[in-house]
């Protein structure tokens, strides 16, 4: 695609929980990265990067061309806030390209120690209008992450109404919160684990029924079956489908949840979204095969969250939809097809697996001989991370991906 084809359409903003999810996401097609260090993110259970993974990761996104963004985003208590500073000199030291706030002493902090960074406004601060857009902006914010409730029409009326070099982003793909913005108390009140430091416990999922005050230890469901109910249990949402509405109503970069999700995902989901994006800009429909591969990776059922209308909640169960394994990443490859692979999980000689990579279409094959380093034939890889070799069809990238359709969704 051609470079003044690219600048039409939004930057692909994709998660990076920790260093080996960062090289998918950047392989995978990503315009942008959006990461943590090991404080002051809110994503406390993602891998996240000390230091120095915070360098090599800024060196290996910039090799590529591709952005580096930090969440600097919970809210900071006193004791906090005093060790903020040094934290924001490092990230400026580092090379990081912007930093993501939500607490204004932290934007104020940013600007001070961080001057090299751009500011960019966490869906945090819950920004669903254009006079608190501008008044970021005012402030020296260079971007804005608009709250997940906000509808297309609002964005379009956002877009307008503000300075042209603001500019604006939204989350399009992803697991959703009951308390769209965040600042979510749930989980603090009933597990002491705050969600506002990025420890949420994710309490929404649990199931409830209802007690009368006066009879206790006798429960009422609300619901209309055995299965009990879901009160407050998001969709996930997907907007691959409506590409083109989001790159119309003038939004900057479109940002794919997951920090706390697996390496194939962020390879998977980044990887359909970035064909998805490049048809845009062609002029074209999605192929159905990019389309397809959002339903590849573990998630709940789909809705276009508030981009059209309210989604509505998900009562039936909090489980996952979870059909494909991945079981290799091909580590190297020769142009006849020869590869080398490291093991993930087990599969055998005759199984049908699908193999898909950095710019390679999905495509199944039926699994041939297969050798250990030494040259022994192996029917069944077993030990987990072990390399192994396996002849393919044709030759692929590295960090191809082997998965294996398998049905572990939870009953």
């Amino acid at each position: 695609m051609r470079a003044d084809q690219k600048r039409k359409i939004p930057e692909l903003l994709a998660p990076a929980g920790d260093p080996e999810r960062l090289r998918m996401a950047v392989l995978y097609g990503a315009d942008a990265v959006y990461l943590a260090g090991t404080d002051f993110g809110m994503r406390a259970f993602a891998g996240n990067f000390t230091p120095e993974q915070m360098r090599e990761a800024v060196e290996f996104a910039h090799s590529h061309g591709v952005r580096v963004h930090c969440t600097v985003n919970t809210m900071p208590r006193n004791d906090e806030i005093a060790r903020l500073p040094e934290h924001l000199e490092q990230l400026n030291e580092l090379g990081v390209d912007a930093l993501i706030v939500a607490d204004l002493g932290a934007f104020t902090l940013a600007g001070k120690y961080a001057p090299r960074c751009q500011r960019h406004i966490s869906t945090q601060a819950s920004i669903c209008n254009y006079e608190t857009a501008r008044a970021w902006y005012d402030l020296g914010a260079s971007r804005v992450i608009l709250a997940r409730e906000v509808g297309l029409a609002e964005i379009r009326e956002i877009r307008e109404k503000t300075p042209p070099e603001l500019e604006i982003e939204a989350f399009v793909h992803g697991a959703m919160c009951v308390s769209y913005s965040g600042r979510c108390l749930l989980s603090n009140y009933m597990t002491g684990r705050d969600s506002s430091r990025g420890a949420c416990a994710q309490p929404c999922r649990y199931q409830y029924a209802l007690m009368e005050e006066k009879r206790p230890g006798e429960y009422f469901p609300i619901e209309e079956d055995e299965q009990g109910t879901y009160i407050l249990n998001s969709r996930d949402m997907c907007m691959i489908d409506h590409l083109r509405d989001l790159t119309e109503a003038g939004l900057s970069s479109l940002k794919i949840e997951g920090r706390a999700k697996s390496a194939y995902y962020a390879a998977i989901v980044t990887g359909a979204y970035r064909h998805g994006l490049d048809a845009v800009a062609a002029g074209e429909e999605i192929d159905p095969v990019w389309r397809d591969e959002v339903e590849h990776v573990s998630h709940r059922p789909y809705s276009t969250g508030f981009y059209y209308g309210p989604p509505g909640q998900y009562y039936a169960n909090s489980r996952y939809v979870r059909e494909w394994q991945v079981v290799a990443l091909v580590m190297n490859c020769d142009a006849e097809g020869n590869a080398t692979l490291s093991l993930r999980n087990k599969f055998r000689t005759g199984d049908t697996v699908e193999l898909v990579g950095p710019d390679l279409r999905p495509f199944a094959m039926t699994v041939g001989q297969m050798q250990d380093e030494s040259g022994a034939v192996l029917e069944e890889p077993r030990t987990p991370q072990m390399i192994f070799h396996m002849k393919l069809p044709k030759a692929v990238p590295p960090y191809t991906l082997v998965r294996h359709a398998v049905e572990l969704s939870a009953k």
